[in-house]
C-alpha cells in the first residue's frame, strides 16, 4: 500500500512516498481505506522531535482521516465493511497517511451523510479536543443554553478554535469570545458564532477589556505564547476555569489567588491508556455527526491541497508551521 512516512526527524523534506504491506485487523480493529486525511500541530511537533520506533523503520504520522471501512477484526461490533466512517487516530499506532490503515472501533463515528470525505476530514481531532475541553473538562452541561457567563478562545480561527466557537455558541449558554488579530480571521471566526472579537496581539487582558469586558469565565487555551500566563489569569474572574492543550514551563501561581481551576486536554488519553470510557469517543464523533446532518455544525475544511502524497504533504505541513493557518486543511485520494 501506499503510505507517506519518515525516517529521521527533522523538517518537513524528511516526509518522504514508501510502499509498505497492508496491516491486517486485530480484534477490535477497522481497516479502513482512507479516502481523506487533514494535518494537525501535533503531526509537525512528532516530525520535528520524534525518530521512528516503528518496525518498518519509518514513522507514518496523520491522525484525522476519512474512509470505507473494508475489513472487521473478530470483536468488531459497531461497523460492518462499506461503512463510510471518520476519526482521530492514535498516537501509539501507525498514523493515516496510508492508503489503507488499523484503528480502534471504539474512537471511530460514522461519516456525516452530508459532507464529502474531504470536509469529514476535517473535523475528528478538532471535534473530540473542543468537545472534551467543554463538556468533560469544564463540565458544562451539553445542550443547555441557559446563561452561564463566558468563554475566551485562544486562536478561534485556528482548527480546534473554530471546533470551540461552533460548540460553544450552538450547545451552551456561554458568552463566546474568540481571539484573532487579523481582518480574514475576525470574519472567519464571527461565521462560527463568536459574540466577540478580542485581538490577541495585544496581552489578552488589555485585549477583552479593549471590546468592553472585565474578564471572563473559562478560557479554552488552545494555542498559548511564553509569558502570556500573567495575561491570562488578569483577564479571567475569580473561581474560572482554564484549560490548556500546549506544553509550557511557566508558574501556574498567577492563577492561585483567584482560585482559578486548571485542567489539560489530550484527546488520545483515553486511547492511549485503554481507558474504561475508550468509547466516549465514539459517541462523541457519532453526536458531532448527527449535529452536522442537522445543520448545527459546519465542517471547518478551509482549502483542499490534492492528493495524499509526499509533496503536497510537505506543503501542508509547511503552512501548519507558519501558525497563521485558518480552519483545516485536507488532502485527499492516494
Amino acid at each position: 500500500m501506499k503510505a507517506i512516512g519518515y525516517r529521521i526527524k527533522g523538517d518537513s523534506q524528511v516526509l518522504t512516498d514508501i510502499e509498505l504491506p497492508t496491516p491486517a485487523p486485530g480484534p477490535r480493529d477497522l481497516l479502513v481505506n482512507v479516502k481523506a486525511v487533514s494535518v494537525n500541530p501535533v503531526d509537525v511537533k512528532r516530525r520535528r522531535w520524534e525518530d521512528p520506533t516503528e518496525d518498518t523503520g519509518y514513522r507514518i504520522l496523520g491522525y484525522d482521516a476519512s474512509g470505507t471501512v473494508v475489513a472487521v477484526g473478530s470483536e468488531v461490533t459497531l461497523f460492518k465493511p462499506g461503512d463510510e466512517v471518520y476519526y482521530a487516530g492514535a498516537m501509539d499506532r501507525p498514523g493515516t497517511n496510508s492508503e489503507f490503515h488499523l484503528v480502534d472501533e471504539r474512537i471511530v463515528g460514522p461519516k456525516p451523510r452530508s459532507l464529502t470525505f474531504a470536509q469529514a476530514a476535517a473535523m475528528p481531532l478538532t471535534s473530540i479536543t473542543a468537545w472534551e475541553i467543554l463538556f468533560d473538562r469544564m463540565k458544562l452541561p451539553y445542550g443547555s443554553r441557559e446563561r452561564r457567563g463566558s468563554l475566551l478562545v485562544l486562536n478561534g480561527a485556528g482548527g480546534v478554535g473554530s471546533m470551540a466557537v461552533q460548540l460553544a455558541s450552538r450547545l451552551t449558554g456561554l458568552t463566546v469570545i474568540a481571539t484573532a488579530s487579523r481582518a480574514e480571521t475576525t470574519e472567519w471566526v464571527r461565521k462560527l458564532g463568536a459574540a466577540h472579537v478580542a485581538d490577541h496581539s495585544k496581552p489578552l487582558d488589555e485585549a477583552i477589556k479593549a471590546i468592553g469586558f472585565d474578564g471572563v469565565d473559562y478560557v479554552a487555551a488552545i494555542t498559548t505564547t511564553p509569558g502570556s500566563v500573567p495575561a491570562i489569569a488578569r483577564a479571567m474572574y475569580p473561581q474560572g476555569h482554564v484549560t490548556f492543550i500546549d506544553n509550557f514551563d511557566e508558574s501556574i501561581a498567577p492563577f492561585k489567588p483567584k482560585s482559578i481551576t486548571i485542567s489539560w486536554e489530550m484527546m488520545f488519553t483515553r486511547s492511549l491508556f485503554q481507558t474504561a470510557d475508550m468509547d466516549a469517543q465514539h459517541r462523541l464523533l457519532t453526536e458531532v455527526s448527527a449535529l452536522v446532518d442537522a445543520g448545527v455544525l459546519r465542517t471547518t475544511l478551509a482549502r483542499s491541497t490534492g492528493p495524499i502524497n509526499a509533496e503536497n504533504l510537505r506543503e501542508v505541513h509547511e503552512s501548519v508551521e507558519t501558525g497563521r493557518a485558518i480552519g483545516k486543511m485536507v488532502l485527499e485520494g492516494f
